[in-house]
């Protein structure tokens, strides 16, 4: 590289940074106060909202125990919220919302089972306590980190992710299958699940374009559709081991720490697997690797 481009090059680079600098001290100068103003609560009941997409629901739960302090949860849903962008070419189940009213109907039978945990329902006039979605008026670059770490960033608390915080009786059913989840956002290239054909057993569950999407790719797939979060839960709990992407049903098995893979999506990594039994992959060979380490 010649001198004149060298010197082009450290400007750009150093003007970059300094306009981020400038960014994240605007927003920050107009994020909510929410240490020095700490909500008044009376009894032994805590009110959260929640309008994030439901991953970013199971994702906030330690910093919900974290917060209520033993005390009962109540947690709202905030529905019909707009949805965060997605890359070109993405889509969502819920399409240009985060949260609706089958989202409720999803979450009640397994929240509702949850220590400490008493209420779940759509949002009304509740008064509210702690927003989990406050994170998004902080200068966060949301496409990198832990979301899970998120809150802590955001209440100033600490939060135990290296145990389970769901907790559901495993569906014996699944003792001898992989059980696979990979929606059409959140892929890394040139990964292929095909390998997964020479093993006995292997249940998808998702979405049914999902399940059409990878059955030519999986011989043998099988397909289960769930009646709520619950079950799912349960499937996942009770499987010889999960493989997801960065969607739903891999936030279950992180939070119920069950033997799992994470498929990182390179453009978006902000999920992570932590603590026993967590294993992650953005590459061909490592992802054939780590199951064939796990299975074989």
């Amino acid at each position: 590289m010649n001198p004149i481009k060298k010197i082009l090059l450290a400007w750009k680079t150093e003007f970059d940074v300094r306009q981020k600098e400038k960014r994240f001290l605007r927003v920050l100068s107009n994020a909510p106060d929410l240490i020095g103003r700490p909500p008044v609560i009376e009894g032994d009941e805590v009110n959260f909202s929640h309008s994030g997409h439901t991953g970013d629901v199971i994702y906030s739960m330690p910093a919900m125990y974290a917060l209520a302090k033993g005390r009962k949860i109540n947690l709202y849903l905030r529905l019909h919220q707009p949805a965060t962008a997605f890359t070109k070419g993405m889509s969502h189940p819920n399409g240009k919302i985060m949260l609706n009213e089958k989202s409720v109907e999803m979450f009640a039978p397994l929240l509702l089972t949850q220590k400490d945990i008493k209420v779940c329902k759509a949002l009304e006039n509740e008064t509210v306590h702690y927003d989990l979605s406050a994170f998004w008026s902080f200068p966060f670059d949301c496409r990198m980190g832990t979301i899970t770490r998120y809150f802590s960033l955001t209440y100033g608390i600490g939060i135990d992710l290296w145990n389970p915080w769901l907790h559901v009786q495993p569906n014996p059913s699944y003792g001898d299958a992989i059980v696979v989840a990979r929606s059409s956002r959140y892929r890394s290239p040139l990964v292929s699940y095909g390998f997964l054909s020479k093993y006995p057993r292997v249940v998808f569950v998702g979405l049914p374009d999902e399940y059409e999407d990878m059955k030519p790719h999986i011989k043998g797939l099988e397909y289960k559709p769930v009646a709520n979060f619950r079950e799912l839960a349960e499937i996942i709990a009770g499987s010889k081991l999960f493989i997801g992407n960065q969607s739903f049903p891999f936030a279950l098995a992180e939070a119920l720490k069950v033997r799992r893979v994470l498929e990182v999506y390179y453009q978006s990594p902000n999920v992570m697997a932590e603590g026993p039994g967590g294993h992650m992959f953005c590459y061909q060979p490592q992802f054939e690797k780590i199951v064939s380490d796990l299975i074989d």
